[in-house]
């Protein structure tokens, strides 16, 4: 069994995978891993290319392994899905991701900060804010025409009194 110099890691919510190749290109490592067993898996590692398909959390986990010393890339899923050769499964997603990031000619995600992070997660909440509240005032519009249409359908007076705008009040004023 040869040293890992390239590994490819398929994140998840539980469950990462892990696909290791040796300078040959043969597969030295096929590991399911843990949430928290991760950083302790590439701490005893050599510093070696780390591929991570880009995501929110690929930004993390890629600052985390950085912070161990290996070279780590973050791809688009769409630079990587060319590569699938069979059925979809997170070990085939972690091995083609250790294929994809081998390539000369791909280009990388520029990894995020938390600062950065920070402030694309206010934007999206901000813009999340302002569709639910257009969908309440357009809900509320859609009612308030549908009660109205509603009323001025069962008003007994004549349809020209009430479209002409001469509304009669039932009020015993003398002038």
């Amino acid at each position: 069994m040869g040293e890992v110099i390239t590994v490819g890691l398929d994140i998840a919510k539980h469950v990462f995978q892990v696909n290791g190749v040796d300078a040959n290109g043969a597969a030295t490592v096929r590991r399911k891993l843990r949430r928290a067993d991760v950083l302790s898996f590439f701490e005893q590692l050599p510093p070696c290319l780390v591929g991570i398909e880009a995501c929110a959390t690929g930004h993390h986990w890629t600052r985390e392994l950085i912070a161990l010393g290996h070279d780590v890339r973050l791809m688009p899923a769409s630079y990587v899905k060319p590569y699938v050769k069979r059925q979809k499964n997170d070990a085939a997603d972690a091995e083609v991701i250790c294929e994809a990031v081998t390539r000369p000619t791909k280009r990388f995600v520029p990894i995020k900060t938390v600062e950065q992070q920070s402030v694309l997660m206010v934007h999206r909440s901000r813009e999340l804010l302002i569709r639910q509240r257009t969908m309440t005032t357009n809900a509320r519009l859609r009612t308030a025409s549908t009660n109205s249409a509603a009323k001025s359908r069962h008003d007994p007076r004549p349809r020209s009194s009430v479209c002409s705008g001469d509304w009669v009040f039932s009020s015993s004023r003398t002038s």
